[in-house]
């Protein structure tokens, strides 16, 4: 009995640290990036659209979500620490490169056809919370169902028993993914380039902003593979992309009137 109490203090632990400090990051992102979206609205995706009205519901549903996540990162790290899963191959600078791009590629494959699972006529009611931002923001990443979260976020929980990756690498990808998630939602494209359309894999804002503007098209998360195999790339991604390179603004990093304030003190 002493032994399981420890356990489970242990356990509960590494899930409070693993979610205080996650959603540290989801307001340290939601807050940034907005202070960038501020001052660079001609970037913004969806002209005739505004999410952001829906920000307070979603903090407050991301802060269930976040916690179905940490559980299954928790769960992951605590049956490598235990022994309860396949010993992890040592970590080491010269593999973490390769161990990182090869959890990316099977976190990839995963959420696209947990995605595609949650889009089924069966599932949908656990995935239609997230899709009620039809404009995302910076605050819609995490604003999801706890069913939908576990399913989608569930591969932390699972991997472990099939790949012995380091704890380093899942803690690096979980960290990137909620980076790369955050931007994904973020309404605002930065990343619009050769390197985020066709023939390359990778991809940029745009591509998540289509899922939730379009719903049927752009269901992976890291790279555009899975889509372009499976047929459900939206036909109009690579082209707005290309469009975009041409016609983005320079980037700005002052509001116009602070610029403009600037301007007369150096006048």
């Amino acid at each position: 009995m002493d032994g399981f109490m420890r356990g489970a203090g242990e356990f509960l632990l590494l899930l409070g640290a693993i979610y205080a400090v996650t959603v540290a990051i989801y307001f340290i992102l939601g807050f940034g990036i907005t202070w960038l979206n501020d001052r660079n609205p001609e970037r913004r995706i969806q002209k005739n659209r505004r999410g952001e009205k829906r920000k307070v519901a979603e903090i407050r549903l991301s802060m269930a979500s976040i916690l179905v996540t940490c559980l299954s990162v928790a769960i992951g790290l605590f049956a490598q620490y235990k022994g309860w899963a396949w010993t992890p191959w040592a970590f080491s600078w010269w593999t973490a490169v390769p161990l990182f791009l090869l959890a990316m590629v099977l976190f990839d494959a995963w959420f696209y056809f947990a995605h595609r699972l949650l889009h089924t006529k069966l599932f949908y009611r656990f995935h239609l919370e997230h899709h009620r931002s039809v404009a995302p923001t910076v605050w819609s990443n995490d604003s999801i169902g706890l069913v939908d979260t576990a399913l989608s976020q569930g591969f932390y929980a699972v991997i472990v028993f099939i790949v012995p990756f380091p704890p380093l690498i899942l803690i690096a990808n979980r960290l990137f993914d909620q980076v790369n998630g955050t931007f994904g939602h973020a309404g605002f494209e930065y990343f619009a380039s050769k390197t985020a359309r066709y023939p390359s894999p990778m991809l940029c804002t745009t591509y998540h902003d289509q899922h939730h503007a379009e719903f049927k098209y752009n269901f992976a998360n890291y790279f555009s593979f899975w889509d372009r195999v499976m047929g459900t790339i939206s036909p109009v991604y690579d082209t707005r992309v290309e469009t975009f390179e041409k016609e983005a603004p320079p980037l700005k990093l002052t509001l116009a009137k602070e610029a403009a304030s600037q301007g007369r003190d150096t006048a």
